[in-house]
Order: C-alpha cells, then structure tokens, then sequence
C-alpha cells in the first residue's frame, strides 16, 4: 500500500486555532458514498440522521498534561533550564511516559520541578525521544497537582503557534466528559456538541450511548510506512460496556445506524465487534489499525473533523468511504474554507447501505 495515496496538501491558513463560537456554529461537510458533497452546518446534523439512529460518543476527559518546570542546575555548575513536559500516557503508579524539551539537556536522574513542593525525576529515555517521569506523588493526588498546574496538551499544530490557556480548559474539554481524566489529546469531533445541540439531537428521537477511549498522542502523528508494514499502531485503552454493547446490538437489529462520533468511538467500536458485527463487551488495550480494505463491521456513518495528511486517522476515514471519495472531499473542503484539524470543522460520512 502506498502511503502517498493518503497524502495532500494543506494550506496553513486553514488550520485552526481556535473553535468556532459558539461551538455547534461549526461547518459540516456531508459526504455520500457515491461522492455527493453537502454543504451545511453542525447543527444540521439531525436531519441527516434517523429517530433510533445512535450517536456513539468517547467519554473520556482530558488531563491538563502539559507541564512547565525547572531542571535545576547540577552542582552548582551549569545552568537552570526551562522545561516543556507533556505527559503521553501513564505506565504504572506515579511513572509517566512523556515528552520533553529540550530533550538533549536532560539526564536519567534530574529533577524537574513543576512547583514548589511538585516535582518529577527522569527515571529513564527511550530511543524515540520520550522520557519516563517518576511523579513525586500519584493517583488522585497527583491528578490534583497536574490540573492545579497544568495546561490543557495543545496539539504541536496549535501549540507551535499559541501557548494553551484558560478559554482551552472549557472549549478543549468536551460536555459529556466523564470523571476519569486520563487522555492527553481531546475526542475532538465531540467538541462540536454543545448542550443546545444535544438538546436538539434528543428531541429529533435520536439515541446516545458513551464508550471510552483514552486518547494519546499518537493518534495525531503521521503514519510511516513501517507501521503499514508491521500492521499496527501505538495502543490505547478502551472500554465498551456489557449494558451498552446490548443496546447498540439491538438498535442494529431493528435497523438502526450506530454513528460514532470521533475516530476515536469507531476504533473503539470496531476493536469490540466479531466477524458478523456484534458487538461485545471490552476492557483493555486495542492497537487496531484500519486500513483501505479492512472490513468495517460496525459502523453505518461517521461525525469526525479533517485529519492530518497521511495519519491513521486520514486512513481510517478512507476506509470507511473510500480513498477517492475522502481525497475529492478534502479538495472541496480546502478549496471552500473549512478549517481543519481539532478545533476546526466536521464531516459527517455516509457510506452507501448495502441492498
């Protein structure tokens, strides 16, 4: 498979920085199975959809993971240095995988320090760059400090160009977060739906049902060719409830759509479903990495934004759709203006139903 096919080119200027305001005033590109485009608004979702048709929402809440701090200076020698963490996942207890700048200046063994009294030491450096954080604290503890201290993990495409800051704790979180903060990156095709819409949603007799993935930073970084290769991606854990799977296995019985909503619910969704698409209850790790060609058993339609060029995440759609629907969608949509990427527009896919 030839990774340029997921490839095209992005002017800047479309990427965006912040969310529209309100939330729910964002674009909505329409896109049909046999490549009609509609042009609409988010908040027209509802009439693209069916009463008992089930939007599938990620839960998840996202940590205010990234972290500012001092590595002092060793032995009195050598200087004080500005530190930049962004916590990528947690390993076990108060160990974090993270990434750091500058990456080159720090040592197995330094402390940083966040604050006084809230501090870390590099425990260890993988060969990719990252680093393991050894917290002076862990669990809620250490949830605390991170959300007393902490601002919310920008994605580097935001971040390069405006440093996070209060109006993001709000706009990057979204309305039906659950109590456990765990992601370090937004379900971003969620930020779109603000209580109005939700409101909007229940009212046309269209179901909701929560699933939970917690999100990483590797879900936004480019493929390369060796992960086609090796046929899988970084993990992430998620889980699909016994209550919920019975649910959404009825509402497709009775020919209901399951509709997630993020990239984030269908890889959930399809890690859970058997080779006749049911769904079954899952806890646990998924690495599932589709693929053009890839089998999708349980997904009838899809609310996602506009996704980095030759990322999984632009793969996943083009599987859904097809490569050269997705590749003329985005041509229209670069050549309209919708912005893109997580705080930009929204597609919704509706791949054609089988006879």
């Amino acid at each position: 498979m030839d990774l340029s096919a997921f490839d095209f080119d992005l002017p800047e200027r479309l990427i965006a920085l912040r969310p529209a305001q309100p939330q729910d005033a964002a674009r909505l590109l329409v896109v049909h199975g046999d490549g009609r485009l509609e042009d609409a608004g988010v908040r027209d979702l509802p009439r693209y959809l069916t009463a008992g048709d089930v939007l599938v929402f990620n839960d998840t809440r996202v940590l205010p993971a990234a972290l500012k701090g001092v590595r002092p200076a060793r032995d009195g020698v050598s200087r004080d240095v500005n530190t930049d963490v962004n916590l990528v996942e947690r390993i076990e207890g108060a160990r974090w995988l993270a990434l750091a700048r500058p990456g080159r200046r720090l040592k197995t063994g330094d402390t940083i320090q966040f604050t006084e009294g809230f501090s870390a030491v590099i425990a260890g450096r993988l060969e990719g760059g990252e680093i393991e954080l050894e917290f002076d604290r862990d669990g809620d503890n250490l949830i605390a400090a991170l959300e007393a201290h902490g601002a919310m993990p920008l994605p580097p495409y935001i971040a390069r160009r405006r440093p996070a800051d209060a109006s993001d704790r709000e706009t990057y979180q979204t309305a039906f977060a659950g109590d456990e903060a765990a992601s370090v990156a937004a379900p971003t095709a969620g930020l779109h739906f603000t209580p109005r819409l939700l409101a909007e949603i229940e009212a046309a007799s269209i179901l909701r049902e929560m699933v939970r993935l917690h999100v990483g930073l590797g879900t936004f970084k480019p493929l390369e060719d060796r992960h086609i290769e090796e046929n899988r991606l970084h993990e992430e854990w998620r889980r699909l409830a016994p209550e919920v799977a019975a649910r959404l296995n009825a509402a497709r019985r009775a020919g209901r759509r399951i509709v997630p909503v993020g990239t984030t619910a269908m890889r959930t969704l399809e890690s859970c479903a058997d080779e006749a698409g049911v769904l079954n209850a899952a806890t646990g790790p998924t690495d599932i990495f589709l693929k053009p060609g890839d089998p999708v058993r349980a997904t009838d339609a899809l609310v996602t934004n506009f996704h980095l060029p030759a990322s999984s995440l632009f793969m996943l759609v083009c599987t859904l759709m097809g490569t050269d629907v997705m590749q003329a969608a985005y041509a229209h949509a670069i050549r309209e203006g919708y912005r893109f990427y997580s705080y930009g527009d929204a597609c919704l896919l509706l791949p054609a139903r089988p006879s």
